[in-house]
């Protein structure tokens, strides 16, 4: 299937009130307002293919970023080429789950998200944290290093509240992923979690959200979902 065969069944499937409701979270022309749901068939018939998620991540068209991410390659993406990923990332619904995503399944996530995050660009910020929640909901936790983890809650517990509004959300989740996935800092994460308490996040033209992680791992853990770990990070 070619790029504009792809452009043309995810056009297709558009819905008005889909693109509203992207548009309300912060996304921008040109784009469809395609259900991510919808685009699994498209996704099936392509499997991976990183040319052309390459040529669909350059359009700048929402519904085509995302399905980009989707069928990408990230083991034959280079820190480069992420970079450039997450340049065109405008708001959160690209940079957290589609660029974060994709980097999390390559082997230079941790490499690249670390320097995201000391980066002090909002959306860069954001992405590294996030990054690494999809990773430790994913991957076993021998494949993190425990004191570098630890660094990372004293360092989110210190910074948090004072961090850009996106990122306070991606590291809100972090502590929230570390106290579920992360056996090893469960305990320290939930330390850590009720010192920071209550997270707000303040958002352009809607009400500030606020967010409390000790609360949220404690409703999992009450369902029993301590230790839970994702088979697949992409959809």
């Amino acid at each position: 299937m070619d790029f504009e065969t792809v452009m043309q069944e995810l056009e297709a499937l558009s819905k008005e009130r889909t693109k509203k409701m992207y548009i309300s979270n912060g996304a921008r022309e040109p784009l469809f307002g395609v259900a991510t749901g919808a685009m699994k068939p498209i996704a099936k018939k392509i499997k991976i293919n990183q040319r052309l998620a390459e040529e669909l991540y350059a359009t700048h068209n929402y519904d085509a970023m995302y399905f980009a991410g989707i069928i990408a390659d990230p083991k034959a993406m280079t820190e480069s080429d992420f970079a450039r990923w997450i340049d065109g990332a405008y708001f959160y619904m690209l940079s957290d789950f589609v660029v974060a995503v994709t980097l999390s399944e390559s082997d230079i996530a941790q490499d690249v998200a670390d320097k995201w995050i000391a980066s002090g660009d909002e959306l860069r910020m954001s992405a590294g944290w996030s990054c690494y929640c999809w990773l430790l909901g994913n991957r076993l936790d021998n494949e993190f290093s425990e004191s570098k983890i630890s660094k990372m809650l004293d360092i989110l517990k210190n910074s948090i509240h004072d961090s850009p509004e996106r990122t306070k959300s991606s590291m809100n989740n972090f502590l929230y992923t570390v106290g579920i996935s992360y056996l090893p800092l469960h305990e320290k994460a939930l330390e850590t979690a009720k010192e920071v308490g209550i997270v707000e996040v303040k958002r352009d033209k809607k009400k500030s959200s606020f967010l409390n992680a000790y609360e949220s791992v404690q409703k999992e853990l009450g369902r029993g979902k301590l230790g839970f770990k994702r088979k697949h990070v992409r959809c």
